[in-house]
């Protein structure tokens, strides 16, 4: 089973049960065949942007956070992202195009989403692409700077199709 796979049966199973610990979470992974590390599930946790609260019954429960009072997600975590998915960076204006392998781009894209940087309007994720809309004034070239420095590629050696010459 792949990360992704399993992450997003850890979502299923937080969704649909009341979960309080990263070991009942392994555990109930065992249950269904599936094999993780408590420090695994631990960073599946954290990547999936998860918080405790108290549900409506008074009990204690992991959930994935989607209200927008939750803080944002580490820039450490978008850069093991980009590090990890990204092949190119380029821009048109304030219009910024990253490039991934295919299947890739909602990962990234989610990332980025829930990193909440300064100056990104919005993101568009298809199968290998992602469209990054940058604020006018921040500008897509700043941008592009600063993905290329998250995602460790170097700017001399990328050309403007995204191709290492």
């Amino acid at each position: 089973m792949t990360k992704t796979q399993r992450q997003h049966r850890i979502s299923d199973l937080l969704e649909r049960e009341i979960i309080s610990t990263a070991a009942q979470l392994v555990a109930r992974l065992k249950s269904e065949g599936i094999a993780a590390t408590q420090a695994t599930v631990t960073r599946d946790l954290q990547d999936l942007g998860t918080i405790k609260v108290r549900d409506l019954h008074g009990s204690r429960r992991i959930v994935i956070a989607s209200a927008p009072t939750v803080s944002a997600a580490p820039v450490d975590h978008l850069r093991r992202m980009m590090g990890e998915w990204v092949g190119s960076v380029d821009c048109s204006g304030n219009l910024v195009v990253i490039r991934t392998p295919p299947g890739c781009a909602h990962v990234v894209a989610s990332a980025l989403d829930r990193s909440a940087l300064d100056g990104v309007l919005g993101s568009i994720a298809g199968d290998d692409t992602i469209l990054v809309i940058a604020d006018e004034h921040l500008g897509g070239s700043t941008l592009v700077r600063q993905f290329r420095a998250l995602a460790g590629l170097d700017d001399l050696a990328v050309t403007k199709k995204g191709r290492k010459q």
